[in-house]
């Protein structure tokens, strides 16, 4: 039966299972990628399986996320990675070197494999024909470690694209604003989209990763653009051609689901506050006043992302930031730093008054360039949640490079297509003498690795233990939390927090601070506690510091109307039990400070039942909660976790 891309790729790596959606199946992984926010503990967790090297193709370990460095706690980080990569035979992309996910499609991802990474923007790579999976950072370790990756099996959403962009000043910003306009945060969940049409060819390699990059924010599984010559010519621009491979969906496959979208149709979109899926066209927000654009970040930081902006500035004898603005770019890769630098877009850019940052995430993770109070961000970045820019108060628009450009002129929200004819762009040097790994550190020969010692400053503490569970659980309800919470109100973006992402017990200290102030001394009060949440409960990032903080808290289960997928794995991967309510207005039962018991939950979860008993103890009322747990996955939390279970078997 002829195949789609996306089942093509996950057949060749399958291990286990049926490729059937929803079902429990594991693959076999060809990369993996860690930054740092992620890494130290992603790392930690490696040490305790006790693996000597690294047993895929190719790990590497990026520095782009906490490279703030306020006091010693992110050096003292670095510094323990690198040794970490030496000694485990891991690349080491030292900070300044760029941002993951724009580096790893540049020099390493290649059509045809499976990645799976320890940051939601992994899906970034299906630009080149990957598979590229956002996961858990324990994940991530036990994948390198040389187990199979474990996933429900997706569905695949055909996006049948048509026509062609009507450049400049709309753009592949536009496309996936659109699919988020459509279907919302929660639309993508286990789905990978698999683009097709004539409309793909349309679409550069930075183009596409723009997209995909984005595709997290429909908390999809992933994204993939079949390779074909332009995946071809990046390839050779990076000096790597030999790992080209050209395949497709074959004729007469058939898809899950199937979306349209004219790309001639489309036109400039935003994203208005506070999260990536309120789009409106730029008609409805035209005229809106800006006092921060930010252009770059993970997304949007491509030569040409960086060079419209330029052009715009340096037209018509030169044109500068509103002087009520602040206006930053922020390039993706030393590469394309190199590149703006030798074609003059960098002189346009600062001429015109944008601030140049270092190719790292900065402002998009809230590392510095926090917006004033009570004021307008407008931003290229591909995530808008409250508070996330380090401004509590934040008003954060996403947007498009063309729409950004246009609109930090004038100091308020414009439609580009008023500007008029298009400028015209510095074109982009030949890459070839830029394309070098100098700043990507190879991990010692094996025979030297047994050595080195691992240096580890006074803020790095090893993970929380997992205790297996008890045959019944009881507590009181800790918090009550709507929909669309996400890690970051787990555990918060920003130079403060983000720098003790290796001290689990420093960091829980600040889980939902902003959403609800009184849940640490409660948990503090009580020693132990269940959290309730609405629909998609842990969006965004895959940051497993926001299980790992509620896990050093004290919290046994989170009950939620649904979850994102990362997050309800991460949970799952540190022994806390993520339940669903069975019917939604059972939600509205739970109320701060009742006590509700899993009576039979182990013996619930070692039947197989579909259904946790809970009972309320004050009315002395029982109601039930599903769960969506494969058998694995019910094992692990009965044995309290990922790393206990995989100990245990190792020693059975």
């Amino acid at each position: 039966m002829p195949e789609n891309l996306t089942r093509q790729i996950l057949r060749d790596r399958l291990v286990t299972g049926e490729l059937t959606p929803a079902a429990a199946i594991s693959l076999r992984v060809d990369q993996t990628l860690l930054q740092d926010a992620t890494g130290t503990m992603a790392l930690m967790q490696f040490e305790q399986l006790e693996v000597p090297r690294v047993q895929v193709e190719r790990a590497v370990q990026y520095v782009d996320h906490n490279v703030i460095q306020l006091d010693f706690k992110n050096p003292d980080d670095h510094r323990m990675l690198q040794a970490l990569c030496r000694k485990y035979g891991i690349d080491y992309s030292r900070p300044g070197n760029g941002i993951c996910h724009y580096v790893h499609i540049e020099r390493y991802a290649k059509p045809g494999g499976i990645l799976v990474g320890a940051d939601s923007h992994t899906t970034t790579s299906g630009a080149l024909g990957m598979i590229a999976i956002g996961a858990g950072g324990l994940d991530v370790a036990v994948a390198m470690a040389g187990h199979p990756y474990e996933i429900a099996c997706p569905r695949v959403v055909e996006v049948h694209l048509t026509n062609a962009l009507p450049r400049p000043w709309v753009q592949a910003k536009d496309v996936i604003l659109e699919l988020l306009r459509r279907l919302t945060v929660r639309g993508g969940k286990n789905k990978v989209f698999e683009f097709t049409g004539p409309g793909t060819t349309d679409l550069a390699v930075p183009e596409r990763g723009t997209i995909a990059n984005m595709i997290a924010e429909l908390g999809a599984t992933s994204a993939i653009f079949p390779p074909d010559e332009n995946t071809r010519e990046w390839l050779r621009r990076q000096q790597r051609e030999d790992d080209f491979a050209e395949f497709g969906p074959e004729p007469g496959c058939e898809y899950d689901e199937r979306i349209e979208i004219d790309l001639a149709e489309l036109g400039p979109l935003v994203a208005k506050p506070q999260n990536p899926d309120n789009v409106v066209p730029v008609e409805e927000v035209a005229g809106t006043p800006v006092e921060q654009v930010c252009i770059g970040s993970s997304v949007n930081s491509a030569y040409l992302d960086l060079a419209l902006p330029g052009a715009v500035l340096a037209d018509n004898g030169g044109q500068e930031v509103h002087e009520r603005v602040t206006a930053t770019a922020t390039p993706g890769s030393r590469q394309i730093l190199v590149a703006i630098a030798e074609s003059g877009v960098y002189r346009q850019l600062v001429e015109g008054g944008v601030r140049m940052l270092e190719p790292v995430c900065g402002p998009c993770v809230g590392m510095g360039q926090a917006p004033p109070s009570h004021a307008n961000s407008l931003r290229t970045f591909n995530r808008n949640f409250p508070g996330r820019s380090g401004t509590p108060d934040d008003s954060v628009y996403l947007c498009s490079p063309a729409l950004a450009a246009v609109s930090m002129l004038h100091g308020e929200i414009r439609d580009p297509r008023e500007y008029g004819d298009p400028p015209e762009l510095l074109e982009m040097p030949e890459l070839k003498p830029y394309v070098d790994d100098r700043h990507i550190f190879p991990p010692a020969p094996g025979d030297e690795a047994h050595d080195i010692e691992i240096p580890r400053g006074p803020n790095i503490k090893t993970p929380p233990e997992h205790t297996p569970l008890e045959p019944e659980l009881s507590a009181r309800i800790a918090t009550v939390q709507p929909d669309n919470i996400s890690t970051g109100d787990l555990a918060p973006d920003g130079v403060i927090v983000m720098s003790y992402r290796s001290n689990i017990p420093a960091i829980a200290e600040f889980t939902f601070q902003h959403r609800d102030p009184e849940f640490r001394k409660r948990m503090r009060e009580w020693g132990t506690g269940f959290i309730v949440g609405g629909h998609n409960y842990g969006q965004g990032s895959s940051r497993e510091h926001a299980a790992l903080a509620p896990l050093q808290l004290g919290v046994k289960a989170v009950f939620a109307k649904s979850f994102a997928r990362i997050h309800r794995r991460n949970l799952v991967a540190q022994g806390i039990l993520a339940l669903t309510f069975m019917h939604e207005l059972d939600y509205d039962r739970a109320r701060v400070g009742d006590t509700w018991t899993l009576p039979a939950v182990r013996d619930e979860l070692e039947s197989g039942a579909d259904s946790i008993t809970v009972r309320i103890e004050e009315f002395g009322e029982d109601f039930a909660v599903t769960h969506d747990f494969a058998r694995k996955e019910r094992e692990i939390l009965q044995s309290g976790g990922l790393l206990h279970y995989l100990k245990e078997h190792a020693a059975a």
